[in-house]
C-alpha cells in the first residue's frame, strides 16, 4: 500500500496513522500533533546554544525554499533551520525563475521534483497554493516529497502560529486559564487564523479578536473568539497580547481613515498595556510598524517577547521539518 493510499481522508496533512506528512495549516491538527511539534522544538533549543549548531537528521536531503512573496524572518529562519538539520538548501529566486516567463506553479514543481527535491517550503500570495502542491504530489505518486506552508495569501501561516504557541507556552506554561487578545488587521492576517485555530485546539481559556469592524472578518464568533471593537475594553485582564500590522498591500479600498487615527484607537501604548495583567506578554509576528500598531516604548519594553519569538521560530521550524521528513 502506497503512502497516498494511507493518507488520512479527513486531513491531507496526516497519513492514516495520524502522523504529520505536510504542514499546511494549524486548522484540523489534533492537540497531540501540535504538542509533539512544540515538545520537539524544545529539544532543538539546546542545539542553538552549542558551538556547533548542527544535527544530522536531514543530511543528504534537499530542501527547496519557494518564496513567491517577500519575506525576511520566515525565509531566513527556514534556511537556518534546514541547515542546522544538515539539509542542502536551495533558494529559488522567483523573480529570475521560469515562473516569471509564464511557467505554471505545478510545472515548476514537476521540474524541481526531477531535480530530486525532498521538501518544498512554500510562500505564495494565493490562498491554497501549498494544498494544491501537496495534492499534485500525491496525484503523481511523489508522496516521498513533503510540503511546508510558509504562508499562503490570507489563509494560513502555520509555523508562525506554532512559534507563537511555543512562545506562549514558554512564558505562561499552561494554556487553559489564559486570556489571549489578537489585535488589529485580522481580516487580512493569515497569522491570526493560524493562532486562533491553534489556541482553541490547545485549550486556551478565552481568545479575543480586537479591531475596527472594517478589519475583522464577519461571523468571527464562529471561530471560537470573543469580538471587541473597543481596544481598552478588550485588553482588560489579558495574559497575552498579539499585535498585528496593517497589511496595506492586501487592502482594497479605504478601510482606515489614516495611520495616525488608527494608532489613536488601536495602537498599543504603555498606558493601554497597563489595562492587561501586570505580567502580560506582548507579541508581534513582524514586520512591526512602530507608531502605527505599537509604540516603541512597548516594543522595546520588558513585557515584549518579540525577539524571542524569532529565536523560537528556528527551533519550531527545525521540529516541523524533521517530523514531516520522518513520516
Amino acid at each position: 500500500m502506497s503512502k497516498a493510499d494511507r493518507r488520512s481522508k479527513n486531513n491531507p496533512q496526516l497519513n492514516a496513522n495520524g502522523e504529520l506528512t505536510h504542514l499546511l495549516s494549524t486548522e484540523g491538527l489534533p492537540r497531540e500533533v501540535l504538542t509533539h511539534i512544540l515538545d520537539t522544538a524544545a529539544s532543538f533549543m539546546e542545539v542553538s546554544e552549542r558551538d556547533v549548531k548542527k544535527v544530522p537528521l536531514l543530511r543528504g536531503k534537499s530542501v527547496f525554499n519557494l518564496f513567491f512573496e517577500n519575506s525576511t524572518r520566515t525565509r531566513t529562519t527556514f534556511e537556518i533551520a534546514a541547515k542546522r538539520l544538515s539539509a542542502d538548501v536551495i533558494n529559488l529566486d522567483i523573480t529570475r525563475s521560469s515562473t516569471a516567463k509564464g511557467e505554471t506553479l505545478l510545472d515548476t514543481i514537476d521540474n524541481l521534483c526531477a531535480m530530486h527535491a525532498d521538501m518544498f517550503v512554500v510562500r505564495h500570495a494565493t490562498s491554497g497554493a501549498p494544498y494544491l502542491i501537496a495534492e499534485h504530489l500525491a496525484r503523481v505518486g511523489r508522496d516521498d516529497i513533503h510540503v511546508v506552508n510558509a504562508g499562503d495569501g490570507r489563509h494560513a501561516h502555520p509555523t508562525q502560529g506554532l512559534l507563537d504557541m511555543y512562545t506562549i507556552r514558554h512564558y505562561k506554561k499552561d494554556f487553559h486559564n489564559l486570556t489571549v487578545a489578537i489585535v488589529g488587521d485580522i481580516l487580512h492576517s493569515r497569522v491570526a487564523r493560524s493562532d486562533i485555530h491553534a489556541l482553541n485546539t490547545l485549550g486556551a481559556g478565552e481568545v479575543r479578536a480586537i479591531g475596527p469592524q472594517t478589519l475583522l472578518p464577519t461571523q468571527m464568533e464562529k471561530l471560537g473568539v470573543r469580538v471587541f471593537h473597543d481596544f481598552d475594553e478588550g485588553l482588560k485582564g489579558c495574559d497575552v497580547v498579539i499585535m498585528l500590522r496593517l497589511q496595506n498591500e492586501r487592502m482594497n479600498g479605504a478601510l482606515l481613515p489614516s495611520a495616525r487615527e488608527y494608532f489613536r484607537h488601536y495602537g498599543l501604548t504603555p498606558e493601554r498595556l497597563a489595562l492587561a495583567k501586570p505580567d502580560a506578554i506582548v507579541m508581534h509576528p513582524g514586520p512591526m510598524n512602530r507608531g502605527v500598531e505599537i509604540d516603541s516604548d512597548v516594543a522595546d519594553g520588558k513585557q515584549a517577547v518579540i525577539l524571542p519569538q524569532v529565536t523560537f521560530g528556528i527551533a519550531v521550524r527545525m521540529a516541523v521539518m524533521s517530523i514531516v521528513a520522518g513520516n
